[in-house]
């Protein structure tokens, strides 16, 4: 019960507020709609467990491009639908979405940090939705008028702002929900985000087989004669000459559609990519606006029924001077703009680009890795359904260590989690090369599921970095700053972003090249002549129009010619294994931040008195406050949060 003094004097200072607010201005409609104000909850409302519900929701569907490698398949063979054509994109180009949007993630949600808190969590969630729906449905114009630049627009860079924009108010919402709980909160928010895909995966695989249009066969590639120009293939249809491509067996069996091997004309069929994309980008749409009306923030001085913070025993109340009134720790909070001065930022900042690095390479490829590496060894279990599974079940590890790994953090702390994520991570990067010569050489299906199981773990492990981090950085950071934070630390998955999916593609196209340059020299020259129009000496041209492929030339190989398929992620799985290496070491120097980043804290007294503690000293609550010159204090406070703000 505060002291009859103190409640004068606030009596006094709500006339004031309620002077002030008969004198503002009216609002606006977009004021109304979509102001600050309107995120915040009444002072009964204690449900915080329907605020999941719209946290998750948006976070699912910002998720999604964690599912792109099953689109990014059909989008690289739109036009010649059974294998890549000449103008198909390349392998790289069609994976680079993914990238664009995960690097303008980190960007976006750095960049909008202060106007976020300006605006509040529902104009900064509608504005995503705007962007991210949009840029969908502007990539899937891109893939229809074959334009990759304008792909690279909507689904990478608008898309890529949508989720940057979207990403962190739901997080802080529930973690100001949940204060007794922040890495269930974290978790339980950031797990939409990892199961994206488990939606996006089945729901456009099945809507591209709905608007999918199979194209024209022209017969067994033994009975059509070919010509090549440029690289290309060409054949006489209907007394018209038209390019076409040679669809192997290992061709067909990668698709979701029943077709024989033989030889297909060029831009006579459609994978239904884009329309798939479309309809995806308006239902997103759609759930991220209806989840920005929904979510709310907790009113200044919630608590949980029954939690008192830590440090409840030296002061009844442990507070900031915060815009949405998140109870601070003891420790004290460091201000967003001097988070970038401590160590422990760039210590856990590097921890969190190698492990997303190893994680994000894994899913850029992951339906074409499963399919390229086992198809051949064993055709009738890895089929194009068997590697959409592969890509769901990265998706549930995704899910499933965001909310593991985030309740795991809680009850044993963050340091030990990390450093299960990245020790544990060395070895299953290592061990992948092992299981797939092992599927190679025996036939057997064991090392096949073992190479899933230690995949999907690999995967759990970045899903639950990404959940644990916003908790680790309230326990670091303290909670006051926590989404702005965070969105700083977003700039480490920017980088891992591009250079995860680039470091692996780079590797696994240097050594697709030198399985081709090597199989092409065991081949014989009449043969190749006859399959492929050409001499070996046109190989370079040949390659360079799709023509001629590992699997094209394993057609013709000599029997008993080993296929280097399975082989050619290898190294990027060693390099994975060095960059986990990286992140054990860098973790080993993340130390409790010291007193002199804090910013100043006010801390209450149980009697409502209350003093000023710079850079946290140790402080007496029996000795006698002039409220008078505290009273001070705190309106020289109040105005400087308002220039700041």
């Amino acid at each position: 019960v505060m002291s009859s003094p103190a409640l004068s004097d606030k009596d006094g200072r709500d006339a004031e507020e309620a002077r002030e607010e008969e004198e503002a201005p009216p609002m606006s409609t977009m004021q109304r709609l979509f102001g600050p104000h309107t995120v915040t909850a009444k002072k009964g409302f204690k449900n915080r467990w329907a605020m999941v519900v719209p946290a998750f929701a948006t976070h699912l569907c910002i998720g999604s491009p964690w599912g792109w490698s099953v689109l990014a398949g059909p989008v690289g063979r739109e036009y010649g639908f059974v294998t890549a054509a000449a103008e198909d994109w390349t392998f790289a180009q069609v994976a680079m979405p993914m990238s664009i949007v995960f690097a303008l993630q980190g960007l976006s949600a750095a960049a909008a940090a202060s106007w976020q808190m300006k605006v509040g969590a529902r104009a900064s969630m509608a504005t995503a939705g705007a962007c991210f729906g949009g840029g969908l449905v502007l990539g899937a114009v891109g893939i229809a008028t074959h334009q990759l630049w304008l792909l690279y627009l909507g689904y990478g860079v608008l898309a890529g702002i949508g989720v940057g924009t979207a990403y962190t108010p739901p997080v802080q919402a529930l973690i100001e929900w949940f204060p007794d709980r922040k890495g269930l909160a974290s978790g339980l928010t950031i797990a939409g985000f990892g199961s994206g895909a488990l939606l996006f995966a089945p729901a456009s695989t099945w809507l591209a087989n709905r608007f999918s249009r199979l194209p024209e066969f022209v017969g067994a590639a033994s009975e059509v004669t070919m010509t090549s120009r440029d690289g290309r293939l060409f054949t006489n249809v209907a007394g018209e000459l038209k390019e076409v491509v040679v669809a192997t067996s290992a061709d067909v069996a990668k698709l979701s559609h029943d077709l024989a091997e033989g030889v297909y004309v060029v831009g006579t069929g459609s994978t239904g990519a884009a329309p798939a994309l479309a309809v995806m980008g308006g239902a997103y749409l759609a759930t991220m606006l209806a989840s920005a009306f929904a979510i709310r923030r907790p009113a200044p001085g919630y608590k949980p029924d029954g939690w008192e913070p830590e440090g409840a025993k030296k002061a009844d109340v442990a507070t900031s001077r915060t815009m949405v009134g998140t109870p601070a720790p003891v420790g004290g909070n460091v201000h967003v703009d001097q988070v970038m001065k401590t160590p422990q930022f760039y210590s856990l900042s590097t921890v969190f680009f190698c492990v997303a690095c190893g994680g994000m390479g894994l899913m850029s490829v992951a339906k074409p890795m499963m399919s390229e590496v086992f198809s051949s060894s064993l055709p009738l279990i890895v089929t194009s359904a068997f590697a959409s599974n592969y890509v769901m079940a990265l998706s549930a590890g995704n899910l499933g260590g965001r909310l593991g790994w985030g309740m795991f953090s809680d009850r044993f702390g963050r340091k030990l989690t990390f450093n299960m994520f990245t020790l544990g991570s060395i070895p299953l990067y290592l061990g992948v090369p092992y299981l797939v010569s092992s599927v190679v050489e025996s036939g057997s299906t064991l090392p096949l599921y073992a190479f899933i199981g230690s995949s999907v773990m690999a995967i759990s492990f970045m899903g639950g970095v990404y959940a644990t981090l916003p908790a680790y950085e309230a326990d670091l950071f303290g909670p006051k700053y926590v989404g702005p934070i965070h969105g700083k630390f977003l700039l480490a998955s920017t980088v891992a972003s591009v250079v995860g999916p680039t470091v692996l593609l780079a590797l696994r196209g240097s050594a697709e090249r030198g399985a081709i340059d090597a199989l092409a020299g065991q081949i014989d020259a009449s043969k190749f002549q006859a399959t492929f129009g050409a001499g070996v000496e046109s190989l370079e041209a040949l390659v360079a129009a799709k023509s001629v492929t590992i699997s094209s030339l394993m057609a013709i190989a000599p029997p008993g010619t080993l296929d280097p398929t399975p082989s050619i992620y290898n190294s990027t799985m060693y390099t994975m294994a060095g960059f986990m290496t990286v992140a054990a070491i860098a973790h080993q120097f993340v130390k409790p931040v010291k007193r002199k980043y804090y910013e100043e804290e006010v801390l209450f007294k149980g009697g409502g008195d209350f003093v000023v503690a710079e850079d946290h000293e140790e402080l007496d609550f029996d000795e006698e406050v002039d409220l008078e010159e505290v009273a001070e204090v705190e309106r020289k406070q109040h105005e400087h949060d308002k220039r700041r703000v």
